[in-house]
This record gives structure tokens, sequence and C-alpha cells, in this order.
């Protein structure tokens, strides 16, 4: 799957939008991409997954994880869809009183070797903050992934990392931001409201 293919499949389920958006990480961008529009269908997410996983593979130097740990509730579908390709086990971290954190029975020791996966990727602090939370429990990360890289960074991240493809619309500092400027209102269409 190329990296055309992957953006079209964006484009054709609605999921590229274009606006005024609040990002996760707090910037603002004139484009959003809604993961949630492609991954709501299961043959789409199971073939993102699929080369996801395959792609991480390539990377991981014949190192095997022994689980996917995504952030919820961008990374969920994703995360489990690639945990399905490279067969291992696939968990998740939520907030807890505003901290990420492993709940509902999850947990991860010293012998993990973790994949961190991410539905898109643009500061990496989501997916920076994901991989503090494996290695609190002693856990190894081994590799980090997403289906969109959009931080304009090939290794976004300090261990292998791999995406589907590369998108880098601008982003920018609420203070700067042209859109707020323009009286624009912005929107926040991602899970995380803070």
């Amino acid at each position: 799957m190329t990296s055309k293919e992957v953006l079209d499949r964006f484009t054709q389920s609605g999921a590229l939008l274009e606006g005024h958006f609040r990002l996760s990480s707090g910037l603002h961008s004139p484009n959003y991409l809604q993961c949630a529009l492609v991954l709501q269908h299961p043959a789409e997410a199971e073939a993102l997954g699929r080369e996801l996983g395959a792609a991480l593979a390539a990377r991981l130097g014949g190192v095997r994880p022994t689980a996917v740990l995504s952030p919820a509730l961008g990374g969920l579908i994703i995360g489990h869809e690639v945990a399905r390709a490279l067969g291992v086990r696939a968990i998740f971290a939520e907030r807890a009183e505003g901290v990420l954190t492993l709940r509902r029975g999850f947990d991860l020791d010293a012998a993990d070797r973790v994949v961190v996966i991410e539905d898109v990727l643009t500061t990496g602090g989501s997916t920076r903050e994901t991989m503090e939370v494996a290695r609190q429990k002693g856990a190894a990360i081994v590799a980090a992934g997403a289906v969109i890289n959009r931080s304009g960074s090939a290794s976004p991240v300090d261990v292998p990392f791999a995406a589907l493809a590369a998108l880098t619309p601008p982003t920018y500092r609420p203070e700067s931001c042209p859109m707020c400027q323009q009286g624009i209102p912005v929107t926040k269409p991602g899970s995380r409201t803070a």
C-alpha cells in the first residue's frame, strides 16, 4: 500500500477534514485527520493494521515484540489491528485523573518488548507519554508507529518508527494562528478535550 493509497482512503472516507482545528497537541491547523472515519470499517482497519505491522516488523531487525500499547481513544482500533498482524496482545493506556496509565487489569513488566501505536502522530507527545507508561513498568520499547506521520520528521521518537503515510499541513501556535486572527471559530474534534 503506497502513501498515496493510504491518503486516498482518508479522502474517500471523508476523514481528511478542512477548517480550523485545535489538535491534541494544542496547535491549530487548517486540516484534521479523523482516523475514526476510516477505521470504522473493519476491512479498512485490518488492511491498515496489516500494512503498519509489516512496516514495523521490517524495522525490528528480528526483535519479537510481546505487546502493542496504544493511547486511548485514538490508538485503540489501529493498535488492535497491528497487534493482530504481529501476533501479540493489544493493550491500551487511558487517562485517570489526567494521567495516562494502564487500567482494566492491563500490565507490563521487564520481560515485555512493546510497540507503541498511534493513529496520527503530530508532535509525538501522546506517543512519548504512552512510551513512558510502558517504561515505568520496566518494559522495553522496541518500536513505535502511526498510520499518519504529520510531524515533519522521519524519526519523531527515539525508537525505530514507521508510518504508512506522511502529511504535513501547516500548524500554528494559538497566539500566531491566522485563522484565529481572522475570527474563524476553532473546532476540537479529537478524543482529548483538555
